[in-house]
């Protein structure tokens, strides 16, 4: 069973997954995202006392903190017991197109380059990260959620807004890859 689970699976495995999450929550009357974790989190916390926005009841949200502990338990699963030999297939031209911009795939799903300890201990990688989280962090609250939440449980509950903002979120991740990301490295 273990072999299995290790193997990669099918693209479409985690859209029928997604598609049949969408629909309990559609049933139940609930709707995804998972930056609204953070507001509930900063709830729990206390900050309602000081601002509106986080005045709230966050025992509402208790099936998104469990959604959300079980995302990260099952990343420390995938990382650990799950973890593959095997290293990730990706396509020539994407290693070519990170070779221009001097980033070296080492044919793991985070190039060490990007994501080990020599980057984020260096005050570059500081700068990245900080100026990463701030703008991730400005733009889950102004958008009025995150990516996650927009593209999968705001497009399916055909939202215009959400529309809006994942056209946005296209259009900043194609900025990000063709101009910024080559300035940055």
């Amino acid at each position: 069973m273990l072999e299995l689970l290790k193997q990669p699976w099918p693209w479409y495995t985690s859209g029928f997954a997604i598609a049949l999450i969408m629909i309990l929550l559609l049933v139940f009357g609930k709707s995804f995202g998972f930056s609204s974790n953070l507001r509930t989190l900063c709830t729990i916390a206390g900050a309602g006392k000081k601002y509106s926005f986080f005045d709230f009841d966050w025992k509402t949200q208790k099936w998104n903190l469990l959604f959300l502990v079980g995302a990260i338990i099952g990343g420390v699963v995938s990382a650990t017991l799950l973890k593959s030999d095997t290293p990730l297939a990706l396509s020539q031209a994407t290693i070519n197109d990170l070779a221009k911009i001097n980033i070296k795939f080492d044919g793991q799903l985070n190039p060490s380059q990007l994501f080990g300890p020599d980057f984020i201990s260096s005050p570059k990688g500081i700068i990245v990260l900080l100026f990463g989280g701030l703008l991730v962090g400005f733009g889950s609250r102004y958008a009025g959620g995150c990516t996650s939440g927009h593209a999968i449980s705001g497009l399916s509950n055909l939202q215009l807004p959400s529309l809006i903002a994942v056209i946005g979120f296209f259009i900043g991740g194609l900025l990000m890859t063709h101009l910024f990301l080559p300035i940055i490295f």
